[in-house]
């Protein structure tokens, strides 16, 4: 396997572990659940993982300070796609609306994902640094287990 195919794998397990493992069974979305209870489950789900991986104590604060970076963030996105939303009703109500502004937004938003996506990727890395070679193998397996479930 390839130093890339490794890495994007890391940031692969790293994604589904901190995001979509907190988010199994439900449904995705900040203003129909608590922010507060959803980082709660998400923090319980990963504590099980973390006692699965006999995490040290130095791994699990370090794995969930890039949980809770990566929380506020997309807390964050989501709040400004909310303003972003009235943003884009107002232009369609408006008996004319401006082009510029709505492809304005349109990038700006997608730029906003991006970022986070790139954020997503950076604690991957920094993940993998944290885990060893043997627990990174194990959440892999945990990870496509749980992919191939769904």
């Amino acid at each position: 396997m390839t130093t890339k195919n490794k890495i994007l794998l890391a940031g692969s397990a790293v994604l589904a572990f901190v995001l979509l493992s907190g988010f199994r069974g439900g449904h995705f979305g900040w203003g129909r659940h608590d922010p507060e209870r959803m980082k709660q489950m998400i923090t319980w789900r990963m504590d099980d993982q973390l006692e699965e991986l006999n995490a040290t104590d130095a791994q699990k604060q370090a794995l969930h300070g890039l949980k809770d970076s990566l929380f506020e963030d997309g807390k964050s996105l989501f709040e400004q796609q909310k303003d972003a939303k009235e943003q884009m009703m107002k232009q369609w109500e408006s008996p004319n609306p401006d082009s510029k502004a709505v492809h304005a937004l349109v990038d700006a938003r997608v730029d906003a994902f991006r970022a986070f996506a790139h954020r997503v990727a950076d604690a991957a890395l920094e993940a993998h640094r944290i885990l060893t070679p043997e627990q990174r193998q194990q959440l892999t397996a945990d990870v496509r287990e749980h992919m191939n479930a769904h």
